[in-house]
């Protein structure tokens, strides 16, 4: 089955993302109260509050954090687009990563002992994760025999078939993209972190806006990549992929956080063993293009 993305459905996803993204932290705000037998806040309450740090003053200790903040977001907003666009996925890798990198700096060009700090760990949650994501798009050319996301559905068949193992390593690292428990030891939604809001803490007014935007996109972005392993049927690819991230919700109000050491421990061990042996396996078959 080909596919060629339009610019008018692309500029709809686009758009549409970080609603959704929005919608979602809503709706992990609100299970989050009723898990702790409280009623909880509105689940459009993330947009009333992303519409208050617009308007307020905002205080940074370095000029340079704006512009961390805006580039986040852009090249957040920029992964995404590249993605539903069908674009090539080590362009879409580069640019993704790019994205974590001004979060790192800015939170490292403050002053807060608490940002530098959540920084550290934010750059550890990086090393958890890109390895499996690159590692990820190296199975899909072995599948596909091409980095462009088009090839995905001219497969025929879904992806997840080949790479169940690789799949299966991506769920894994979600609740760090998702900034969840166990692995969510840079900025907690939570108020009892001792680091504070960690990576996020010399941030706020619209700066914070647009961090808390950027996440929105990336969050879309990684959910609409796990979508891709179910194509050409993306209805059920985006169905199984809210159900894991509200799965990922549940997780996060049982299990306590991990220490970072775990965290590396989990991700590499786990990841490292599951995509590996997934891609050698594909070799050894030939490959499934």
């Amino acid at each position: 089955m080909e596919w060629y993305p339009t610019f008018v459905v692309s500029a709809i996803l686009v758009v549409a993302a970080p609603f959704i993204g929005g919608i979602l932290s809503g709706i992990d705000r609100k299970l989050t109260a009723r898990m702790q037998n409280r009623i909880g806040p509105p689940i459009v309450q993330p947009f009333y509050d992303l519409i208050k740090l617009w308007g307020k003053e905002s205080f940074v200790t370095s000029s340079l954090q704006v512009l961390l903040a805006f580039s986040y977001m852009a090249f957040s907003v920029i992964a995404f687009s590249l993605l539903v666009l069908a674009q090539d996925l080590l362009l879409i890798a580069f640019v993704i990563s790019l994205a974590d990198v001004c979060l790192i700096v800015g939170s490292f060009s403050g002053r807060s002992p608490y940002g530098y700090i959540g920084g550290r760990r934010e750059l550890l949650q990086v090393l958890s994760c890109e390895p499996i994501v690159i590692l990820t798009f190296v199975g899909i050319y072995m599948v596909t025999k091409s980095f462009l996301v088009s090839r995905i559905f001219e497969l025929g068949f879904p992806l997840v078939t080949a790479l169940p193992a690789i799949f299966l390593a991506l769920l894994i690292i979600l609740p760090i993209e998702a900034r969840k428990s166990p692995f969510d030891i840079s900025a907690s939604h939570h108020a009892h972190q001792e680091i504070v809001r960690g990576v996020l803490t010399e941030f706020s007014g619209p700066s914070l806006a647009l961090i808390e935007l950027g996440h929105w996109f990336k969050l879309v972005f990684f959910l609409s990549l796990l979508t891709l392993f179910w194509a050409p049927n993306l209805w059920l690819g985006a169905i199984l992929s809210f159900i894991f991230y509200f799965i990922t919700m549940i997780v996060d109000n049982i299990f306590p956080r991990l220490t970072w050491k775990l965290m590396l421990k989990v991700t590499w061990i786990t990841g490292f063993i599951l995509t590996i042996s997934n891609i050698v396996a594909v070799g050894l078959l030939g490959g499934g293009c």
